[in-house]
């Protein structure tokens, strides 16, 4: 998979006779049949049409391109790979489902679009459980590297009503595109959570993102390699925001005027809707809080942020 399919890697192309063809498309068909039919006593339904469709599509893949030995050989090989990498600090399945597009067309399918609620996108390979609570205009950098950004908005339904209490999870990376995960000292850094208020409100300071690239020493890595792709990710802010009664939301904010949106998202999870503009603020410009920042330059962005109503609540 990560090498170059040489000549005598190529699928043959045997001139068939018509009968040939026949026969041969019979024992493909067959063969579909059975296993489809091995699927049939399934007890779960939901599971029994998973496996069948799954069956239908990779089994018309290889059909249709024809599939070498060799090629399928290569193919276990990467896979391998990529679990022999992951661990619990590394989950280089989630890399590859972000890069062929698997994660933002699962996000698609399962967040229906309503009303004006904000749109959600890639969920990525980075967030950690047990993040530090912080208070209304409090930092999530940790001492993380970067210019200091604030962001703040608001978190309303569909119908402008606010929502108190949303609870408001943020993560990034730091200036030099790196998250605390991928540190070994353990630190906890460019992540926390917050609760909006009775209004809705919500700001925090965090940094101002900086495009960075996923991973890529690995086997997705050399797979992007291979096929001429950047594993650049535009600047972004991540955001998970939940509140009873409302769809989870799991999104991020992009930087307006990043060169990155031009190139394109190596997991593409850019939506317009979420390109928003970082005001770059003089050294000297009064902070909404009054945070003294050592003569620094800032940059502030607004995100208003629209909950759906979840139409599937747990029993």
């Amino acid at each position: 998979m990560t090498d170059t399919i040489n000549d005598q890697n190529q699928a043959p192309d045997h001139a068939l006779t018509p009968d040939q063809a026949a026969e041969q498309a019979r024992r493909e068909e067959e063969l579909i049949q059975r296993v489809l039919d091995s699927f049939e006593s399934t007890p779960d339904a939901r599971l029994k049409e998973l496996m069948q469709s799954l069956v239908k599509h990779l089994h018309a893949f290889i059909r249709e391109v024809r599939l070498t030995e060799a090629e399928w050989d290569q193919a276990i090989e990467f896979l391998t790979a990529v679990g022999h990498i992951t661990d619990d600090r590394r989950q280089e399945f989630v890399l590859l489902s972000d890069v062929l597009g698997a994660s933002m067309q699962t996000i698609a399918v399962n967040n229906l679009a309503a009303g004006n609620a904000t749109e959600a996108t890639v969920f990525g390979p980075f967030f950690v459980d047990d993040a530090p609570e912080i208070q209304h205009g409090e930092d999530i950098s940790g001492g993380a590297h970067g210019q200091p950004s604030w962001i703040e908005g608001t978190v309303t339904n569909i119908h402008g009503e606010p929502i108190d209490g949303a609870r408001i999870e943020v993560w990034e990376a730091d200036e030099d595109g790196f998250y605390d995960v991928q540190y070994d000292d353990q630190r906890v850094a460019g992540r926390a959570f917050l609760r909006s208020g009775a209004d809705g409100e919500y700001a925090f300071w965090g940094l101002t993102p900086t495009p960075y690239p996923i991973p890529h020493d690995g086997p997705v890595g050399k797979m992007l390699e291979a096929t001429n792709r950047s594993p650049v990710r535009a600047a972004h802010l991540h955001f998970m925001v939940t509140a009873p009664g409302y769809r989870t939301l799991v999104t991020h904010i992009f930087v307006e005027g990043d060169p990155q949106l031009q190139i394109g998202d190596s997991v593409f999870g850019v939506k317009d809707s979420l390109i928003k503009r970082f005001e770059e603020q003089p050294t000297g410009t009064p902070t909404p809080n009054g945070r003294d920042l050592d003569n620094q330059t800032w940059t502030k962005a607004r995100f208003d942020i629209v909950l759906a109503e979840d139409t599937h609540p747990q029993a």
